[in-house]
């Protein structure tokens, strides 16, 4: 097939990683350095009419939609005018990431666990609440922030610091919740609105600081599977990711694509932390070297409604990702920082998430700059590989985790 990945970094290197090594023809805007060493790069206006119509002119099979961004712009929705297959929910659908108050009423609603919340249109009123609470406070911007518009807020004063910051935009609106103590985990579904297959559950490091210390960032490194049992699995299933479809259905919105569930797992059950509309970055870094089977297909047979769940199927393995932040990341990265990549041994992949080419060559353009992958037969081996090749990559003041996999112990093997 021909395909059109729609996005520029870490994900989507992965998703054009995945297409390219099941032999598709793919083509990506605006794409990266790295994605171009395996797909044509094509410039183009990024507005979701002019990238429906790259998709027309260039005879794609299917597009696939990696940021939110373009998700809640349309493009699906301009793709089905003119007929062409794409992978990821509408512009409605997407609302599901895009209005965290939306949301929010939406689980409500429907009866899908989550964190007790309270959503204000007002500064004043969102003070008082927040007055009225024994932190730790989690305050989140409603609007689309790429993952980055949460503050767990551990006084008074940074909540309201919070909520300041957010309430500079016209229009804005504040969701403040309970805080969730637990292990977080992100459990995927690709589904076609009402079938769906789930890809090994997976867990993000957030922080910028070891220990889970430090500001929210977009993701500092994941491992893949996170050891979830049968039981929560099913749990999983039964009271969040199939409600959540139906409820999409009922609503008048069915989404297909990717479903991004972000969960606690609270001693009262799993529950809702947050759902996205498409893979996470870093974590389809993380999960897609485990896909087995062809994405591209997969895709299209979404998007045109007749998923095979059963055709979806991953290795049996484990992979981690370290993330490679710029200096300065995440309050003000630090850009045009020289690159030297090394080259990747077997099952190991440096996705470009934030560079760009110059005269000089390689250099850092970006917030998280490198996602460095390695896929191995424990997770303590593939944490090792993915250290190692961190270690001998020549960036000059990157910012890493070390810690990535100690939250269930695991503990990188030598290398």
């Amino acid at each position: 097939m021909r395909v059109l990945v729609i996005g520029g970094g870490g994900r989507e290197h992965a998703i054009v990683h995945a297409c390219a090594r099941a032999g598709h023809e793919v083509l990506c805007t605006p794409g990266n350095p790295g994605i171009a060493q395996i797909a044509r790069i094509i410039p183009s206006a990024q507005d979701a009419a002019s990238l429906a119509r790259l998709a027309q002119q260039e005879s794609a099979d299917v597009v696939i939609v990696g940021p939110e961004a373009y998700l809640a712009a349309g493009v699906v929705d301009e793709c089905a005018v003119l007929g062409i297959p794409a992978f990821g929910p509408t512009r409605a659908a997407s609302r599901l990431e895009g209005d965290k108050a939306w949301s929010k009423a939406f689980m409500h609603r429907h009866g899908i666990p989550t964190a007790a919340h309270h959503t204000f249109s007002r500064m004043d009123d969102a003070r008082t609440h927040v007055q009225r609470l024994t932190p730790p406070i989690v305050v989140k911007d409603a609007g689309l922030k790429a993952g980055k518009g949460v503050t767990i807020a551990h006084t008074t004063q940074d909540a309201e610091a919070a909520l300041l910051d957010i309430f500079t935009q016209d229009g804005a609106q504040a969701v403040i919740e309970d805080f969730m103590t637990g292990h977080e985990v992100t459990v995927l579904a690709l589904t076609d609105g009402e079938r769906y297959a789930l890809t090994p559950p997976s867990q993000d490091h957030k922080t910028i600081n070891e220990g889970d210390t430090g500001p929210m960032t977009g993701g500092m490194g994941v491992i893949c599977p996170f050891p979830l049992s049968d039981e929560q699995l099913s749990t999983i299933r039964q009271t969040i990711i199939e409600p959540t479809l139906r409820g999409m259905r009922a609503d008048g919105h069915p989404f297909q694509g990717v479903l991004y569930a972000g969960l606690m797992l609270t001693p009262n059950g799993p529950k809702v932390v947050e759902f996205n509309a498409r893979f996470g970055d870093p974590e389809a870094e993380a999960v897609l070297p485990l896909l087995d089977s062809d994405l591209a297909q997969h895709a299209l047979d979404a998007a045109r409604g007749t998923l095979n769940p059963t055709d979806v199927q991953f290795r049996t393995a484990a992979s981690a990702t370290i993330i490679l932040a710029a200096p300065g990341y995440p309050a003000e990265p630090q850009k045009g920082i020289p690159l030297s990549l090394p080259e990747p041994g077997p099952d190991e992949v440096i996705y470009h998430a934030g560079t760009t080419g110059s005269h000089a060559g390689l250099v850092s353009s970006g917030g998280r700059v490198l996602a460095i992958t390695a896929v191995a037969s424990t997770l303590n081996a593939a944490l090792g590989r993915a250290y190692a090749l961190a270690e001998r990559t020549d960036f000059p003041g990157a910012q890493l985790r070390r810690d990535i996999g100690a939250r269930i112990g695991a503990v990188p093997d030598p290398v």
